[in-house]
């Protein structure tokens, strides 16, 4: 556990000092890369300090790269270069932005905070926060009446027949895709389809991933033992001139995660033939888009593919619930002569029982209703937070963007704070939020910083209803 003697000193709160601690412990190489940070509360508790003390620290570190967050495990710390940082100059340059953000005091962003007691609204964590229960138990009260002792028979490889067909269907009708379901692979969640991806299309080869993104998908090509760069974008997604020597590229076209960026038809043709010259792959991550407000969900990528370039990828965890643990992958049929020649051995790692249920939750229209019933909710609870933010004392100062698809939103906000200590002032308001830089791998560049991502799928009615009070002051 780590241990420290925290001293409050003049115009340093808590928080930095914390924060300086474990930053000097990973530049001397004290913590090494990959190590698991304590959790915030078992470290708050050995420190004898408050939680939003920790969180502080955590964010601050977490905005300069020295540590990465994995969702539902913890936190890590980064492969740092500590000859790219000279100590003096480093902490000059710390303590000038401390000094910033003490001087920036006024630069209000709420009119009142929580009470200490009450815990954070957490608007960092994406997952469904319903579940059709009921539904779902009586479909699996028939499974079991209706196939007894079939649940115990061995399940094919790629996973059953009835969950591939009704998938197939549900592709054909909802994406517009033609798909085969002998093409479709279930595996039980996307980590596992990504280290399959791995095996089957080489560790020799060169992944990219979008810059920004998702810090979880460069953990595991690391942990598969894979080369992974980033890959930069703009506002018409992936830029095909940055991507060198990348042999496969992850990307999610349709609504990328966190900036919102859904990519255009014109750069979609750029990268597929970018992915035609040579043993190259896009790995179509179909990331949100059954929750789209204003229109329809763009085409997938896979409907463009003519080369059998485009490997599709999409989860039921998102839209059902994270312990749904049932996600799939569509090959093109090279590949999946390749995957049955190769790793056929593989057993399907998705329960009959489960695959069963969810097959006859498709095939009986339960799925589209769930759907229309999260999007009409979440629709509601977007409208009474974006009209609380638009409503508050400091709404000229906020731009809502990306907001009418998917799960999350983004909110520029006009300060001089950094977004560290902008983090910070929205957490001793009551409200944990992560910027948009930092999710990127690199430092992120001037245009996306003072901008939050504003994840609410899983927030209670109740939270809902202390959120708006916050943004209003009331």
């Amino acid at each position: 556990m780590l241990t420290y003697e925290l001293k409050k000193l003049p115009g340093m709160p808590l928080y930095e000092a914390l924060y300086r601690c474990i930053r000097d412990d990973i530049l001397s190489g004290r913590l090494q890369p990959g190590e698991k940070l304590p959790s915030k509360r078992a470290l708050a508790t050995n420190l004898e300090v408050s939680k939003i003390t920790v969180e502080g620290a955590y964010e601050q570190l977490l905005s300069e790269g020295f540590i990465c967050s994995v969702e539902k495990v913890g936190y890590f710390v980064e492969k740092t270069d500590p000859g790219f940082y000279d100590r003096a100059t480093k902490n000059d340059v710390t303590s000038q932005n401390f000094q910033k953000n003490a001087a920036t005091k006024n630069d209000k962003i709420f009119q009142i905070s929580e009470k200490p007691e009450e815990k954070s609204i957490d608007l960092t964590a994406n997952f469904s926060a319903r579940f059709p229960f009921s539904v779902w138990s009586r479909l699996q009260r028939e499974v079991m009446l209706d196939l007894g002792e079939k649940l115990l028979s061995p399940v094919p490889n790629q996973g059953l027949p009835e969950l591939r067909n009704a998938i197939s269907r549900q592709l054909r009708e909802f994406r517009g895709m033609e798909v085969d379901p002998d093409n479709i692979l279930i595996g039980a969640g996307t980590d596992f389809l990504y280290n399959l991806l791995i095996q089957l299309l080489g560790r020799d080869k060169t992944y990219a991933v979008e810059e920004p993104g998702y810090s979880k998908i460069r953990l595991i090509y690391a942990a598969g033992g894979v080369r992974c760069v980033g890959a930069p974008m703009d506002r018409q997604g992936v830029r095909p001139e940055t991507l060198g020597d990348a042999d496969i590229l992850h990307i999610s076209p349709s609504h990328h995660f966190p900036s919102g960026i859904v990519t255009t038809p014109g750069r979609r043709q750029a990268l597929l033939q970018w992915a035609k010259t040579g043993e190259k792959w896009i790995i179509e991550d179909d990331y949100d888009t059954e929750f789209r407000f204003s229109a329809r969900p763009t085409a997938a990528m896979y409907t463009m593919d003519r080369a059998g370039k485009v490997i599709y990828m999409n989860t039921f965890s998102k839209t059902l619930a994270s312990p749904i643990r049932i996600s799939y992958m569509v090959l093109p049929p090279r590949l999946m002569e390749t995957f049955r020649k190769t790793l056929g051995f593989y057993s399907c790692t998705v329960p009959s029982f489960e695959q069963y249920t969810l097959a006859r939750f498709l095939e009986g229209g339960h799925f589209e209703k769930h759907i229309n019933r999260m999007r009409k909710l979440y629709k509601n609870r977007r409208n009474r937070i974006l009209d609380a933010i638009e409503t508050c004392p400091q709404a000229g100062k906020m731009e809502i963007l990306e907001e009418n698809a998917g799960l999350h939103f983004l909110l520029k906000i006009s300060t001089q704070l950094t977004d560290a200590a902008l983090t910070q002032r929205f957490l001793e308001a009551g409200i944990r939020v992560r910027s948009l830089g930092s999710y990127y791998h690199d430092p992120a560049p001037r245009e996306d910083t003072h901008i939050l991502v504003i994840n609410y799928s899983a927030l209670t009615d109740q939270e809902t209803e202390r959120l708006e009070k916050i943004f209003r002051g009331s």
